[in-house]
């Protein structure tokens, strides 16, 4: 027997059973009814990447289209072109949008990389129900089937939101129907996973391994979890009723028949603004671990990072409002949104002023995942605090419904969990495939990326203050110049994601092997082999302190020695 130790965590194994968790079965049916949580997480992840190079793809059609204010890439060169024009980019726009939020963003983290790394992190076999993690990918697989179904074959452009009375239209009820079905079933696979994930947490955990030595990323995941749980049957019962609206003509949204639509904007926000923080508390997760483990430091502020998802786990539900200061509602519901708004701000500071603090006199290493962490902390902030703009009454009655609105979202989503969950693919890529991807073209991939995404959206803000509206497909000719800038950023960011996906695949299939610790990591994920073995640990690992402990630079900083 040997015994391995990583900071704060010994394991003993003998090295004569290593078969790592791809050998130790194979043939497609081991995979389609695996019970591995390290399996399921990479179909989940092969699913939810090519859910982003379809949803991107559409993106580029449209930001394509854009370059000219009149309709020419979509309409066909006959009489009556330009209205076929603005009905596909309808449709385009819609599919791109539901694709992005209810297939990719919201599972990206949790669900693909979440699923191969919580059971692992927590020093478990596996997590608490395996048949319920399976079920619930495939519950995701037929979800996502019968929403690009919907739009594919029907006449479906109300836009993600879904929003009445657009959804409720003789014109669309069938495809809304199939549609909202999908997203309806999408969220039950949300469910299953966030009901998982809190037992897991709660239940299987190494000995040691107390709430204030777990790694930031499962607090994360696991503020994220009780958000799932609680918000999501919200989503299920407005789409329930959307759905027996349009089926019964029943008149819940219809104000013909006594109905309210704003009463479906109350409803849909309830859910979806903590479903922002289920696509951005597991990015948050990542950063910590990004930040800390390549700058070789004790993380700033364990605690306060910690409590701070909660925080935002619980404030999320109170916010709702501030999507609709325009629909009507009372000054003083507005006034205290608004508040509140500003309210989950203070948490989401203390993180990135602590992982700044972080940085600060640490062994910096700048790898690729540290480059995404610093982009991170750069495009988050931006969207935070172009967020402001949006809680702040006077300002957002300005900015709504435009350009701005499609910035901020973008730099928030995008710029945040799509470039977290980038940072979490390269920093845990070595211990989920046990090969190792070129770092210099990591670092062009990182590179291409900022600038690319940069140059799309942050002239989106500049479009949205010059009072140009969101979801148009024609616009006045005086806003070219900031549309073509804006293009060009989209093609340059699809050249960098399309070159990440390049060098990835090639070292999947010729990279260098992966040692079991190459970042020098000190929480438990790193303590088994890479890849991991099916059982993930031969013995029961044992913690003793906590997973930032990085001596060599956490002694000099408290001597005084840089």
């Amino acid at each position: 027997m040997a015994t391995t130790t990583v900071e704060g965590a010994t394991t003993a194994h003998d090295h004569s059973e290593d078969v790592d968790f791809y050998r130790s079965s194979r043939g497609i049916k081991s995979w389609l009814l695996t019970l591995d949580h390290k399996r399921i997480g990479l179909m989940y992840l092969a699913g939810v990447l090519l859910a982003f190079f379809a949803a991107g793809l559409i993106a580029i059609i449209f930001r394509a289209e854009l370059l000219t204010p009149q309709i020419d890439l979509l309409a066909p060169a006959t009489e009556g072109g330009a209205t076929v024009g603005r009905e596909l980019f309808n449709k385009l726009f819609t599919l791109h949008g539901a694709m992005m939020v209810f297939v990719f963003i919201i599972p990206a983290i949790p669900a693909a990389l979440g699923n191969f790394l919580l059971p692992l992190m927590l020093g478990a076999k596996d997590v608490a129900f395996p048949r319920l993690n399976l079920l619930s990918f495939y519950v995701w697989l037929v979800g996502t089937s019968i929403l690009v179904v919907a739009v594919l074959v029907g006449q479906l452009d109300t836009g993600w939101t879904f929003y009445t009375p657009y959804s409720t239209s003789t014109h669309g009820a069938a495809p809304v129907i199939l549609a909202v079905t999908g997203a309806f079933v999408l969220g039950f696979s949300s469910i299953l996973t966030g009901l998982n994930f809190v037992v897991t947490v709660h239940k299987m955990r190494a000995p040691g391994l107390t709430w204030n030595r777990m790694p930031l990323m499962i607090w994360a995941l696991y503020s994220t979890a009780v958000i799932q749980i609680l918000a999501t049957p919200v989503l299920a019962i407005t789409l329930l009723l959307l759905i027996f609206e349009n089926t019964f003509n029943v008149g819940i949204f219809n104000p013909a028949m006594g109905g309210d639509p704003v009463l479906f904007q109350h409803f849909f926000w309830f859910y979806s603004h903590p479903a922002v923080y289920i696509m951005i508390l597991p990015g948050f997760g990542v950063i910590s671990e990004v930040i800390a483990i390549h700058s070789r430091k004790h993380i700033f502020g364990y605690k306060a990072i910690a409590l701070s998802s909660v925080s935002i786990a619980i404030i999320s539900f109170l916010v709702w409002g501030h999507h609709m200061f325009v629909s009507g509602q009372s000054e003083f519901a507005s006034a205290l949104f608004s508040f509140l708004t500003f309210a989950v701000a203070v948490p989401t500071a203390i993180k990135v002023f602590s992982w700044v603090a972080t940085l600060y006199g640490g062994s910096i290493a700048f790898t690729t995942p540290m480059l995404y962490g610093l982009i991170f902390i750069f495009t988050f902030t931006i969207g935070g605090l172009t967020g402001l703009y949006l809680g702040t009454l006077s300002t957002d009655v300005h900015f709504h419904d435009s350009y701005f609105v499609v910035a901020h979202f973008h730099y928030v989503m995008m710029g945040g969990t799509v470039i977290a969950f980038i940072a979490g693919l390269h920093h845990w890529f070595p211990k989920m495939f046990g090969k190792m991807y070129n770092e210099t073209h990591g670092k062009i991939g990182a590179v291409l990326v900022f600038i690319g995404f940069n140059l799309t959206f942050f002239s989106q803000f500049l479009l949205g203050a010059n009072g140009m509206p969101r979801r148009y497909a024609e616009y006045d000719p005086h806003f070219q110049p900031l549309h073509v800038a804006s293009s060009i950023g989209s093609f340059i960011l699809a050249a960098g994601l399309m070159w990440i996906a390049i060098y990835l695949v090639r070292a999947l299939i010729s990279g260098p092997k992966a040692t079991a610790n190459p970042w020098g990591g000190a929480s438990l994920e790193w303590a088994t082999t890479s890849p991991p073995i099916t059982h993930n640990f031969h013995d029961t690992p044992h913690v003793d302190s906590d997973p930032y402990n990085f001596p060599e630079i956490d002694h000099s900083i408290k001597t005084g020695h840089h």
